[in-house]
Formats: structure tokens, sequence, C-alpha cells
């Protein structure tokens, strides 16, 4: 090869993937301004605004890579779209108080589409006390596209990041995990049946939970709350949006750690277990690989233990060790099996 052949070599995006392209493209970015305290690499950017510290976080949904309309309603989209970006505050242990929405659309959109859409995103916006304080609408030459900013607040002692967990911390999760994946392969088994069929009737009776879980989504502001009133500090966060595997990996990475996670003690409801076993899916599988729970992924000291223990909505289910012992998930068998990424990446083949 020669030399003008090597600087002409091209990188196809799924050789790094999402995060591997995110690193490579911010990497040796050293901020310029005092008040930025923390730029990319967290669920949201943190900046000294005096009294409390600011938080941002932005997120692009794309049809066809991020929802499919074939079975999304569009007041169903509106509020998840917003909602998911909640869930990024909430993952910094702040509170969710401005939001901006870009969209652009192509001409098969009516006006009533578009106010359908921003229905949701106001009920949202109602729900979790948050300000549509702006954004910005454009043409699109194929589809809908949507681009969010949330804004929120965070005491500057009370903000809680990814690269902070210590060793023989515990590790706890809110709710049960998934069950929005489970929604989501329900939705895809019923367009595929439609697709053969267009005269069949959709077969979703008893599934109400999960198709709930992936169309309209809840972020964790209630246990965010329970921190407060508890006067409870996790030592590290992240919501689970990518599936339990991936996010608490960027957890160990980012506080260069390891962990033990025990299959025993992951919570699966009974909706998302059967519907796996009618698919014949592993239900841990999906739970550690299917994300969109916008579950909060959590460390505490193990001192907070007993205060911890009678959280309902929260479950233990590992807990932080050395880096040297590696990222691992013990099944119920006692079997040490590496935990590897398999969840959401934009840019896998």
């Amino acid at each position: 090869m020669t030399t003008q052949e090597q600087n002409q070599k091209r990188t196809e995006l799924t050789e790094l993937g999402e995060f591997g392209l995110i690193d490579h493209l911010t990497s040796g970015i050293v901020p310029k301004n005092a008040s930025t305290v923390k730029g990319v690499g967290d669920d949201a950017a943190v900046i000294d605004n005096g009294d409390l510290y600011t938080l941002v976080s932005s997120d692009l949904l794309v049809e066809g890579v991020h929802f499919d309309l074939t079975y999304t309603p569009l007041k169903h989209l509106g509020y998840k779209a917003a909602v998911v970006n909640f869930s990024d505050i909430c993952a910094m242990n702040g509170v969710a108080k401005q939001l901006t929405v870009g969209i652009a659309v192509s001409n098969r959109y009516s006006v009533e589409a578009m106010a359908e859409i921003y229905s949701g995103i106001r009920l949202a916006c109602d729900k979790y006390n948050v300000d549509l304080v702006g954004g910005d609408t454009t043409s699109s030459r194929s589809g809908l596209f949507m681009g969010l900013t949330i804004i929120g607040t965070a005491a500057k002692d009370e903000v809680v990041y990814r690269h902070t967990a210590n060793e023989n911390d515990l590790i706890c999760v809110s709710g049960d995990l998934g069950s929005a994946y489970a929604g989501l392969l329900l939705l895809e088994r019923e367009k595929a049946a439609y697709v053969a069929n267009p005269d069949m009737q959709p077969d979703l009776e008893g599934f109400d939970y999960i198709l709930e879980r992936q169309l309209k989504p809840e972020a964790r502001k209630d246990i965010v709350e329970l921190f407060k009133e508890h006067k409870l500090m996790p030592t590290s966060m992240i919501d689970v949006s990518d599936g339990l595997a991936s996010d608490i990996l960027h957890i160990c990475a980012n506080s260069e750690k390891g962990c033990a996670i025990y299959e025993e003690k992951i919570p699966i409801d009974f909706s998302t277990i059967n519907l796996c076993d009618s698919l014949k899916i592993d239900p841990t599988t999906a739970a550690l690989n299917g994300g969109e729970d916008y579950e909060l992924l959590f460390t505490v000291s193990q001192k907070d233990y007993e205060l911890l223990k009678n959280f309902t909505e929260v479950s233990i289910i590992g807990h932080i060790t050395d880096k040297n012992s590696g990222t691992n998930l013990v099944t119920r068998s006692g079997q040490l099996v590496p935990l590897t990424a398999q969840g959401w990446n934009s840019f896998r083949k």
C-alpha cells in the first residue's frame, strides 16, 4: 500500500461503534471556561452557574432508527421523546427545568400530525413540571427527525457522576429491567404478522405493562426525590438506556473499576418473563441487553445498606470490585461470565 493509499484509508463507522466514535471525536477536548465543570462523557454536561449547577443534555431521534411509526402513536412519540431527556437529568441526581425541541418533517406530515406530537411533549412537560422554552422547525426530505435539549439544575454537592464508583460499593437499580425490550419484541412480532396478512388483528391482550414501558416510559424522578428525602447520596449513577450490561460497563470504565452482577438479583417483571418464554428468549438476556428501560442504575456505599433495604422500588444486584477482577455476571449456577456491551449501538452493522 502506497503512502497516498494509507492517507486515504477510509474507516467505517461500524469499526468504532457509537461510543467509540464519540471518544474518537471528543478526545483531547479541554474546557476553555472555568464554568464548565463536566463536558462530554456523562448523562449531562455540568455548568457552574453560581449557586447551582446547570445540567444540559441533548438527544436526537430519527424515524426508522429510533422509532417505527407503524406502531408508535404520534402523541406517545412526543411524550417519550421528552421523558427520555428528563431521565438524563435524573441520572445526574438533578431536576429537569426547561426543554427545547427541534423537528424536521417531510411533506407527508400534516399540521394535525405535528400538533399530536407536540401534545405528547406538552403532556410530559406538564407532568414533570418542565417548561417548553423554544426550539426550531424545518423541512426534511425523508421522514421525521427530532432534536431535544433538556436543561436542569442540581445543588453543587448533590450532582452524581458515572466516574465516582468505589470498590465494594453496592450496585442498585430501580424498577425492573427488560420490559421495554419485551414490549418492542411484541410490537415487532405483530408488525411482521400484519405485513404477512393486513387483515389480521394484533394479539396484544395481557401485555399492557410491557407495551407501556416501550411506548410511554417514565423518568425516575421519584427515585431522585427519595434520595433527597432520606439524605442518601449515590456514589455514581446512570440511566438504563442501552441495557444493564452496557450501562454498568460505562460506570466501571469511567470509574476504573470492575463489578459482579448477580443474575438471580436482576429484577424482571413476570409479563417480561412470560413474553420471553413465548419467544424462546432468555429473560436475563433481555434485561442485560434490551435497553430503553430508563431505570436508574446507581452505586451506594455499603454503610447505606440499612437505609437502602427499605426502598421497595430498588433492588441490590451486585457490587463494585477492583479493576483487575473484571466486569462479570455471576450466573445462578455460580459461573462468572464476562459482561459485554450488546445493547443499543447506533452504528452496529
